[in-house]
């Protein structure tokens, strides 16, 4: 009855503009991370996925704001904020990898790190097709359906990346440069950890269609 209630009221749009503007930015970083575990200007790529954590935090800060403010929301108040807060936990993750690149000065990176790397563009360029959908959740279910299961998919393989990665890791490193093996290991783990926030984002699109069906 609720749920009739409340689509016969008019509702605050703009959510899905602040959406939209964030999931470009965490595509942008993606994209930047990418180029970086290339070896590719490792210093100006980390610059731009600090500027862009920094652009995503303001607009997440815009969208908590709005939450409070709006009197009928396009969907449930706690699903916006959680939708909107596994995003920006998604850029946060690429800002503490560029962190531990350059603690340990990073420039040059394993393979199977940038295999991670494709997966996470991959991953992104996912949610980024998804967010725009959720505007009109029932003419879109299909899809998004599908793009929530293609990022578990991709999250799955970034798990195998991981695995095969610290195995490699400790066939070269294990035994003689312990350093090499912690610095390794380390970025394998965040570049996993980032796959598992979009698979988070995945989750809640999927909770939201669930909801609003």
């Amino acid at each position: 009855m609720l749920g009739w209630f409340r689509k016969l009221l008019p509702r605050e749009d703009g959510f899905f503009d602040l959406f939209e503007r964030h999931s470009r930015t965490v595509v942008e970083a993606a994209e930047a991370l990418q180029r970086l575990l290339a070896g590719q200007d490792v210093a100006r790529n980390g610059d731009e996925i600090v500027r862009l954590e920094k652009e995503a935090d303001t607009i997440t800060a815009e969208v908590m704001l709005a939450v409070r403010r709006s009197f009928i929301t396009p969907f449930d108040r706690s699903d916006i904020q959680d939708l909107i807060q596994s995003m920006d936990d998604a850029i946060d993750m690429m800002h503490k990898t560029v962190k531990t690149v350059r603690l340990f000065e990073k420039t040059e990176f394993d393979p199977l790190m940038q295999e991670m790397g494709i997966a996470i563009v991959e991953a992104a360029h996912l949610v980024a097709e998804a967010i725009p959908l959720l505007n009109k959740v029932g003419q879109n279910v299909h899809r998004l359906t599908a793009i929530a299961e293609e990022v578990v998919r991709v999250e799955e393989r970034s798990d195998d990346l991981h695995e095969r990665g610290l195995k490699d890791l400790y066939h070269r490193h294990g035994k003689g440069d312990a350093m090499s093996y912690f610095v390794g290991s380390e970025l394998y783990s965040q570049l996993e950890k980032v796959v598992d926030k979009f698979e988070d984002v995945a989750s809640e699109i999927s909770g939201i269609v669930i909801e609003n069906v």
